[in-house]
């Protein structure tokens, strides 16, 4: 690792036989990696450094892999610590502390894909903990995340082959339900008429079409984070390295046992399902009677005591913590739309946008009839930035209506951000981030 630059991800390996070339990959993508030899120095980096997940290699360590989890997190407590392992996948999972295995040698796109929705589901765990209090004060409960009980849903795309017929088969003696789809037509219509926890796809003799249907997960918001499995033959024109570039969860092959690939599909399913739980726990807001009525929005009063509680959490779990301040800005084609009222009667479409396109984590709120702000937890200051660049440039694609026979307007916002040195000095950080929005405008 650089000097200078700040480590993201502790891998605990005794050697660099496999986490030697998954950490030059790691830190190409931007996911700094430091390497820890023993339980002892892990514990050390992870009580100096910011380190937002740990990946374990089973296959250097022996012992109880479940307390070495344990002592893991402890050493980073109370910042919530996801582990990823390279290893077998294991049908008792939960038993092991660990939030997800995936068979070595990972490849480091594939690592990083994960890394970022663990990274992301511990910063929700971490948000929901201080919704609960800010709520609380309110006298208002929210529900602890609920994991769905019942079989994991698979869909399996592709053509009925023998080897995948058994891979079906392996999966429901896994517990899995398994729906199968021949056409990339007919498994749409299936992932628009129910929930899945995975996707199988097989390659066959169409890989491109295999990888056609990835992307098109990846390009549906409510499809997005669906894990999804590549099954193909091992002289495939298709590299590991190309799939997981395009969104390729996993990669296992016919030679691989079913049994084998099986565990690995249900694992991808058990942590998707529990990423969905805290997204639903976390919704909860939406429903209590305490946001802004027009918006759906946290309202000011709320969000000033949330992102206190926010900042203090951020403190203590040594993470960074920024504020966004969107305000509409002004503008001489807005003259109309303003006097006429329209403006105002586009705001809670606005507001209702916004809250679509913040991150689960995040908090969104609003501050005055055309201010919006945002709290952005494990976010610093370029990033906050960027999240609000990106807000502010899709709303400004949309056109609103101004009224009959007037030509429909946009909106652009005036957009500050600034990060929050400590609850102290949250007061300042919003107001720095509203002065910048006055003078500065999203490009």
């Amino acid at each position: 690792m650089a000097a200078g630059v700040q480590a993201r991800v502790l891998i605990v390996a005794r050697d660099d036989s496999t986490a030697g070339p998954l950490a030059e990959g790691l830190d190409r993508l931007g996911w700094r990696t430091v390497t820890a030899r023993s339980e002892i120095t892990a514990a050390a980096a992870l009580s100096d450094l910011q380190i937002q997940a740990a990946i374990v290699d089973l296959s250097t360590f022996s012992g109880d892999v479940g307390a070495l989890a344990g002592r893991l997190r402890a050493a980073c407590a109370p910042r919530r610590l996801p582990i990823m392992a390279m290893g077998d996948p294991d049908p008792f999972q939960n038993d092991r502390g660990l939030d997800l295995t995936l068979a070595g040698p990972l490849h480091p796109a594939q690592a990083a894909m994960r890394l970022e929705t663990l990274v992301r589901t511990a910063v929700a765990e971490e948000e929901f903990e201080v919704r609960v209090e800010t709520f609380g004060e309110r006298r208002h409960s929210l529900d602890a995340p609920e994991l769905d009980p019942s079989p994991y849903r698979v869909l399996a795309i592709g053509e009925p082959a023998p080897q995948f017929l058994a891979l079906s088969n392996a999966l429901a003696r896994n517990g899995a339900q398994v729906v199968g789809a021949f056409t990339a037509f007919t498994a749409f219509d299936y992932l628009h008429e129910r929930p899945f926890d995975s996707v199988v796809l097989w390659a066959g003799e169409t890989p491109q079409e295999a990888l056609s249907i990835a992307a098109g997960l990846r390009r549906n918001t409510r499809l997005y984070h669906t894990p999804a499995l590549l099954y193909m033959r091992e002289d495939s024109s298709i590299t590991a390295s190309e799939a997981f570039h395009r969104g390729i969860s996993d990669v296992a092959s016919p030679e691989t046992a079913e049994g084998d690939t099986a565990l690995r599909v249900v694992e991808l399913a058990r942590a998707y399902r529990r990423q969905k739980s805290i997204r639903a726990a976390l919704d909860q807001a939406r429903n209590s009677g305490l946001m802004d009525a027009a918006t759906g929005l946290f309202t000011r009063d709320l969000f000033a005591a949330h992102l206190m509680r926010l900042a203090k959490s951020a403190q203590a779990r040594n993470r960074p913590l920024s504020v966004c301040v969107l305000k509409v800005a002004e503008k001489a084609d807005l003259t109309q739309p303003r006097a006429g009222g329209w403006v105002a009667r586009a705001i809670p479409q606005i507001g209702s946008m916004i809250g679509r396109l913040v991150r689960v984590e995040d908090t969104a709120a609003r501050l005055a009839p055309e201010v919006f702000a945002l709290a952005l937890p494990a976010t610093p200051l370029q990033a906050a930035r960027a999240a609000g660049e990106r807000i502010a440039a899709v709303i400004g694609c949309t056109a609103f209506e101004a009224g009959h026979g007037a030509t429909p307007f946009v909106v652009e916002f005036d957009l500050g951000v600034a990060e929050v040195a400590s609850p102290e000095s949250v007061g300042y950080a919003l107001e720095q981030a509203a002065a910048m929005a006055h003078t500065l405008k999203a490009s």
